[in-house]
């Protein structure tokens, strides 16, 4: 049985940085398949500091696979802010990325969960 992944920024910096052995086992296993969203790529494009970090992301990147926004995505992510941006600070990113995986029904991976766990329907993987 194949089990889907979105992946939070957090989660690739770690990998990236050597510090995430469990993503990095997963990224072995056949029976798991790991997405990003252009969102996620975006926030670790633009925390590369030199052409070295860019190139090590990029490389990193090829390994997931891409979830696309959609206007289904978008419409979830606009309600996610009407309702969360006053109450919690939800910050236009991270409202995307829930509705992301929202829209997909896929668990999502991040270290993050408070920023995250008042969304209903929003599935946060637990390892």
């Amino acid at each position: 049985m194949n089990k889907t992944l979105l992946c939070d920024t957090c989660v690739i910096i770690d990998l990236i940085n050597e510090n995430d052995l469990l993503l990095s086992k997963l990224l072995k296993e056949e029976h798991f398949t790991l997405f990003v969203n252009s969102i996620i790529e975006m926030e670790l494009l633009q925390g590369v500091h030199n052409k070295q970090e860019l190139k090590k992301v990029e490389q990193k990147l090829t390994l997931f696979h891409r979830l696309e926004i959609n206007q289904d995505i978008l419409e979830t992510a606009t309600d996610l802010v009407k309702q969360y941006s006053l109450s919690h600070q939800l910050k236009l990113a991270d409202a995307i990325i829930a509705a992301t995986a929202m829209t997909y029904d896929v668990p999502f991976y991040t270290y993050n969960k408070r920023d995250f766990r008042y969304f209903s329907g929003i599935r946060l993987w637990a390892h």
